[in-house]
């Protein structure tokens, strides 16, 4: 690893005292690997049984375990959006607090999509969430690992954090706000954080972390909750940023984590000039106390006196007749009122929600494009609703028919004509059109295998 900045390493000299050496001694070792499995795709139970790529389960993840293999991307388990590659550490925010099926869940900065993935397994098929990153290109990556594990009733939006609480006022139950930040936590894993690291850097995020963390008030229902983390361990950013919001925030009160992420960080830090009493509520995520990366999160409670609010439904736009045709001829069952139709194109969401024309950059599960009478499904919709098929093709994961699939090529089907899920192992991989035993292949070209 590159050499550490002088004036960082003063700083963290300051923070840790006799536990720098310890610290730096770990940014010797190799970075920690982890997954975690898509639970909305297939249960620990049955993953466990075809499980190649390692055993040791992460302590405070339920679904979680450390990599011990190389070179998974290309695997047809990660193909079919069994498994999400994710750092350990960045999976201990979401698990600091209980989340309920049916809540309605914002995740502020969410690309590449690690922290989202994961709250929506907690959430099931019930709860709603609303994915937002800034910058297109990384929604883009984001909207494809959603794409990827099959996710129903979730919404990628690409909007700055102020435009957010404009339009999604006192709509959230939960807030993650992974806050874009200095990146001292991530130095072992991507060395260009070293090279960008600057003290000025470190104050100019903590004043962007100041109005995002306003923002997600505004966004927030009266009760509700919200998940500060960053992957950085600055006073600027972290304890200072919690306690400049709780002095503008009554309403507001810091919660202790839950137990098991507890044990495996470091209290909070309080400095001079603080007014929160309780700054070791929030958490700390050191290299060599756990294995992973640089972590804080605190979890911040909306005291106010819940009320009962009622978000307005979707207003119904008349679905296509050949999209219902197209759906009973493919599917074993679905909700009808889930159909509906979004920025002229039909998709799979719960109507309880409502997204105006134009405010999301993805909604929901696209079914596909209407064609003239008929309906060219998107890979998306092979992904999401896969289980649900009438026609399925079913492969194992080393059957040389799955590496043609992937690969791009036709294979043999012994099903009947029309429309079919293409699985591995029991999870869709993607879909193909069925005519007198062959199967067109309609893999997406750019996520083909070489």
């Amino acid at each position: 690893m590159k050499k550490l900045p002088q004036n960082f390493k003063m700083r963290m000299e300051a923070l840790l005292g006799e536990e720098f050496e310890q610290y730096e001694n770990a940014l010797s070792q190799p970075p920690v690997r982890a997954f975690r499995v898509n639970t909305d795709k297939i249960s620990l139970k049955n993953f466990e049984k075809i499980n190649l790529f390692g055993s040791e389960k992460i302590p405070y993840v339920e679904n979680g375990y450390y990599l011990s293999c190389d070179k998974i991307g290309n695997h047809p388990y990660h193909h079919a959006g069994m498994i999400y590659v994710q750092e350990p550490g960045a999976m201990a925010p979401v698990e600091c607090i209980d989340i309920e099926p049916n809540w309605c869940v914002l995740d502020m900065c969410a690309a590449p999509g690690g922290k989202s993935t994961q709250l929506k397994n907690k959430l099931g098929e019930k709860g709603i969430l609303v994915s937002n990153e800034i910058i297109p290109a990384r929604c883009k990556i984001l909207t494809g690992n959603i794409e990827r594990l099959g996710l129903k009733n979730a919404v990628i939006t690409c909007m700055d954090t102020k435009k957010l609480a404009k339009t999604f006022p006192k709509n959230f139950d939960l807030i993650m706000v992974d806050a874009p930040c200095s990146g001292e936590g991530m130095f072992r894993k991507e060395e260009i954080a070293i090279d960008e690291w600057s003290e000025e850097n470190v104050k100019m995020c903590a004043e962007r972390q100041k109005n995002i963390l306003e923002n997600a008030a505004q966004c927030l229902k009266d009760g509700g909750y919200i998940i500060y983390a960053t992957c950085t361990f600055s006073l600027e950013e972290n304890e200072m940023v919690i306690d400049h919001f709780l002095s503008l925030h009554p309403e507001f009160e810091l919660l202790p984590v839950k137990k098991a992420v507890q044990e495996y960080t470091s209290p909070g830090i309080s400095f001079d000039g603080c007014t929160c009493e309780n700054l070791n509520l929030t958490r700390r995520f050191y290299p060599h106390k756990a294995k992973g990366e640089g972590q804080f999160m605190a979890v911040l409670h909306n005291t106010n006196e819940v009320y009962s609010f009622t978000q307005s439904k979707a207003k119904a736009e008349r679905t296509d007749k050949a999209v219902f045709d197209f759906l009973d001829d493919t599917l074993t069952d679905y909700n009808r009122e889930n159909v509906l139709m979004y920025n002229g194109n039909p998709i799979y969401f719960t109507p309880d929600f409502e997204i105006s024309k134009g405010t999301a950059f993805a909604c929901g599960v696209t079914i596909g494009e209407i064609k003239k009478n008929y309906v060219l499904p998107h890979h998306q919709f092979f992904m999401a609703m896969g289980e649900l098929f009438k026609r399925k093709i079913e492969l194992t994961a080393d059957s040389e028919a799955l590496k043609k699939y992937l690969h791009g090529e036709e294979i043999c089907a012994a099903c009947p004509n029309g429309w079919a899920a293409v699985l591995v192992d029991g999870c869709t991989v993607g879909g193909a059109k069925v005519s007198n035993g062959r199967a067109k292949n309609h893999y997406p070209k750019g996520l083909r295998t070489k």
